[in-house]
């Protein structure tokens, strides 16, 4: 009969820890499986420093569970000594095996971060295949949007939505920013995630070691379709490659991506299908980054420029300002509230303003220019006698 029950028993142990295990079944390994060197590294820190960390935590349970069974209240013949209060030894084991860990893994961290630091240029394509001195890197330019994927590919001159591709064994080099609020993009069988900032830029280095297809998303809730903002991601041979851009570019339904179409895409989107453009407006990335695609929009390097020649005066900094402006609705809206386009054509609105300080949106469309002057001078205006010399033109003129 008892071994009946200590089969019954085994069987059920069986049983639980089967059940347990079953849910691991679904589990993605990519992050300890990647495709990328990069990634194949940083998993090989992520057990290092695991298994160093394992080494405290392991003896520590274990010590746990002896001390408690030998100490057990029915455990008559553990030796009780209630007036003990210091071991040496104890002490020198108890501080000095985690002291050593944590060198350890303070040293094996700060080595791989920064031997994995997503601005470094690789310099292998895997443990056995170095970079060739000749080899240059696929540049891809990457914008976040709501809540969707944009790449750019400057040197194809070609575009996608949601559809990342790019030739296996081959240096990538990313250039990354957000057109929204903050995300993070993320393949995990290629490198670590990188954040994106709108008015900021920032770089990922990475390979693909092998062909195939892979999971890109985005790992930083940003709203209502934060659930459904992921991209295809595909490597393949250059040969592929190559045939993909010709396609892209032959495709009767691509589009050219220039500033309106872009400004078009950027409003909220949930569930994007992948599409393409046949080619791309040069420097659009580096409009997204400066925040002046829109057209009269005052990019961030002028604002900077002029700030760093003296700024200008409190009259003038308020309109720019107002053009600066980069909000969701500023940007999305046909009609910008102050186009620096207009602003630069008709100068005696700055004028105007200055003279009586009413409010910009109040001005009416034709005002005379103000008696005097004196109030605009400051650094980067020209002063003038006529009274229709444009005095704003330096500071909003429009984008390219």
């Amino acid at each position: 009969m008892r071994a009946k029950l200590l089969n019954r028993a085994r069987l059920l142990r069986c049983a639980i820890v089967s059940s347990l295990a079953l849910p691991l079944a679904g589990c993605d390994w990519v992050v300890l499986n990647p495709a990328g060197d990069v990634a194949r590294q940083q998993a090989d820190l992520v057990v290092i420093a695991t298994v160093l960390m394992l080494l405290i935590v392991i003896p520590v349970m274990a010590a746990v569970v002896i001390f408690a069974w030998r100490y057990r209240a029915t455990n008559t013949e553990a030796k009780y000594d209630p007036e003990w209060n210091h071991s040496t030894q104890l002490e020198l084991m108890i501080w000095a095996a985690p002291l050593l860990i944590i060198i350890a893994l303070g040293a094996v961290t700060w080595v791989g971060t920064h031997l994995l630091d997503p601005y470094r240029t690789i310099g292998r394509i895997d443990a056995k295949t170095p970079v060739a001195a000749t080899a240059a890197p696929l540049d891809v330019e990457v914008v976040s949007m709501d809540w969707k994927w944009l790449f750019i590919y400057p040197e194809q001159n070609i575009a996608t939505v949601n559809e990342l591709v790019v030739p296996a064994n081959r240096p990538l080099r990313f250039r990354l920013t957000s057109s929204t609020v903050m995300n993070t993009f993320y393949v995990p069988a290629l490198a670590g995630m990188i954040y994106t900032m709108p008015g900021m830029e920032t770089k990922l280095h990475a390979v693909f070691n092998q062909e195939g297809t892979f999971k890109g998303l985005s790992a930083h809730y940003s709203g209502a379709g934060f659930s459904k903002m992921h991209f295809v991601t595909r490597a393949v041979s250059d040969q592929g490659f190559a045939q993909w851009v010709a396609g892209v570019k032959a495709d009767k339904a691509a589009t050219v991506l220039d500033r309106p179409g872009y400004i078009a895409l950027d409003r909220p989107s949930i569930g994007e299908p992948v599409h393409h453009y046949a080619s791309v407006t040069p420097d659009l990335f580096n409009a997204v980054v400066d925040l002046c695609v829109q057209p009269g929009k005052i990019c961030s390097s002028q604002m900077a420029m002029l700030d760093a020649k003296g700024g200008v005066p409190k009259e003038a900094a308020m309109l720019n300002v107002a053009a600066l402006t980069y909000d969701k609705n500023g940007r999305v809206t046909e009609t910008p509230v102050l186009p620096g386009s207009v602003v630069a054509q008709t100068d005696r609105f700055v004028k105007a303003y200055c003279s009586d300080n009413r409010p910009m949106s109040a001005a009416p469309s034709d005002l005379a220019a103000p008696r005097s002057l004196d109030r605009l001078r400051g650094a980067g205006i020209n002063q003038a006698s006529g009274p229709h010399v444009s005095l704003a033109a330096p500071l909003m003129a429009p984008a390219s």
